[in-house]
């Protein structure tokens, strides 16, 4: 087993705690990078989207995991990325001030549903972002001029200096170098005052707030980060699909958000991709089960449904802390086996509010 003895300030907010971390991560970037040439484009394609859902679910996590403020309707995020890149590159506007354009919309769309965020939260927070994505989603319907209406919206290939990713091989590593620029930034953002007060308001808001930390301030930006990168996410996603409609970013859409980071493990960057993964490859593995169920189970619409719903709840009773969480307990258990204590993670109460108040 590993110990880190740290003797600065530096050396606790590194990205990197130790060699192991620079050798395995630096693995997993050749492999990333070598994917193109080894896997078939059929599972290429899976990876595009699981680089793009993990994206979005940096933003989430961002929010949910790390400042303690749940959104149900973090698809409209992702569609007004997706129909400010749809517009404005069908204008001719250039791929990259495109994207930005989408980013900073869908900041300025958090930025107005971050507002109820300081006078609710929990599940009253939860009622509002629902009801702002069911209203965005009916704005996409209706506003025909723009969106296309239910018709939906076509896009192109992304073209950056006159090249265009029109391959799926080129668009994989256009979607690595931004996920690998967003991964970073939100470390980076994490490791600041900035995200220590995101952490400090999820822990306890009376606590924050009597330490000099301006709630509103902090809140707001975070649901405008947030909402920024589900806008360039939802960029990404328009450019892969080809083809944007309404209804792909309705109230589904959000739960699939949302039971991605909570599956993945809410709290850490790893959680997100964890989440993507799971996210994408779940339709494939019920699909391939379909095969050994009855007639009568395996060609039931709601079967998918079902299943989500199920690892769900067993997740949020048997492994709170998600694949992530499970990954570290398996990690401990090989760093010191045979010294395993049977009762070394079992689960106690965590006072992360404070109960004198109640």
């Amino acid at each position: 087993m590993r110990f880190i003895f740290k003797t600065s300030y530096e050396q606790d907010i590194r990205l990197a705690k130790h060699g192991g971390h620079v050798f395995w991560y630096s693995l997993l970037c050749l492999a990333l990078v070598a994917a193109p040439w080894v896997a078939p484009e059929y599972w290429l394609a899976q990876l595009t989207f699981v680089l793009i859902y993990a994206i979005v679910g940096l933003g989430l996590m961002l929010l949910a995991g790390f400042t303690g403020l749940f959104s149900l309707g973090h698809a409209a995020f992702l569609g007004v990325g997706a129909y400010t890149q749809a517009v404005l590159t069908g204008m001719g506007w250039p791929f990259a001030l495109s994207l930005a354009c989408a980013a900073g919309l869908s900041a300025a769309v958090g930025v107005v549903v971050g507002l109820p965020a300081l006078r609710v939260k929990g599940i009253y927070l939860g009622m509002a972002t629902l009801s702002f994505g069911l209203i965005v989603e009916e704005v996409f319907a209706r506003w025909e001029s723009v969106t296309g209406g239910n018709s939906g919206k076509h896009l192109v290939p992304p073209q950056i200096a006159g090249y265009s990713f029109e391959t799926t091989e080129s668009f994989y590593f256009l979607c690595l170098v931004i996920a690998v620029v967003s991964t970073l930034a939100i470390l980076n953002l994490l490791r600041s005052p900035t995200g220590r007060a995101f952490v400090a308001i999820r822990d306890s808001e009376i606590s924050a707030q009597s330490m000099g930390i301006h709630l509103a301030y902090y809140k707001t930006l975070s649901f405008s980060i947030s909402a920024a990168l589900a806008g360039i996410g939802g960029a990404l996603y328009a450019h892969k699909l080809q083809f944007i409609s309404p209804d792909q970013f309705n109230i589904l859409q959000s739960i699939d958000l949302l039971l991605m980071i909570v599956i993945g493990g809410l709290g850490s960057v790893h959680g997100a991709f964890l989440g993507a993964i799971f996210l994408i490859s779940m339709p494939q593995l019920i699909s391939l089960g379909k095969d050994w169920l009855p007639d009568s189970i395996g060609q039931s619409p709601g079967l998918q449904a079902v299943v989500y719903g199920v690892v769900l709840i067993a997740f949020v009773l048997f492994e709170p802390m998600g694949l992530y969480g499970r990954w570290l307990k398996v990690r401990t258990w090989l760093q010191m086996f045979p010294f395993y204590r049977k009762g070394l993670f079992k689960r106690q109460k965590s006072f992360q509010k404070s109960d004198r108040l109640k």
